[in-house]
């Protein structure tokens, strides 16, 4: 018998943009441990998208920005090395801007910066799955 979840989560991440730069963190959770990913997590109860997106990015970051419109949301299965499924999340993606700060990793970051976009590899390991892609399309570059 699993021990899998028997619904998903339902998260956020919050794609933060200041001139030709996004904002990321290094995860110290799964999924994605280790990798540069957007700050992010869990949907609190009775919290808006745009609430929790906030939240979670000063919280990561210490960061503050303003929260615009849902780009994307994505599937992500976390699973252990014998492939049985430990999370399914649903990551609402949304667009912020910077309003001010510089980040300094805090809480489930260890490492926070941003990333010039003519910088960025789609192909570098570095980075959590359409990282990038989804930091280009936010940005409205190809």
């Amino acid at each position: 018998m699993s021990n899998a979840p028997t619904r998903p989560i339902a998260a956020v991440i919050a794609v933060v943009l200041r001139g030709p730069e996004v904002l990321l963190v290094r995860r110290i959770n799964p999924p994605d441990a280790g990798l540069w990913g957007f700050p992010g997590g869990k949907v609190e109860p009775g919290e808006t998208l745009a609430e929790a997106a906030l939240r979670e990015l000063g919280e990561e970051t210490g960061v503050t920005a303003t929260a615009g419109a849902v780009i994307d949301a994505l599937d992500v299965l976390d699973r252990d090395a014998d492939g049985e499924l430990r999370h399914h999340f649903i990551l609402i993606a949304v667009a912020c801007t910077w309003v001010q700060g510089e980040p300094v990793a805090a809480d489930d970051a260890s490492d926070a910066g941003w990333f010039r976009f003519a910088d960025l590899d789609p192909d570098d390991p570095a980075f959590s799955h359409d990282v990038v892609a989804l930091a280009r399309r936010t940005a409205g570059l190809p």
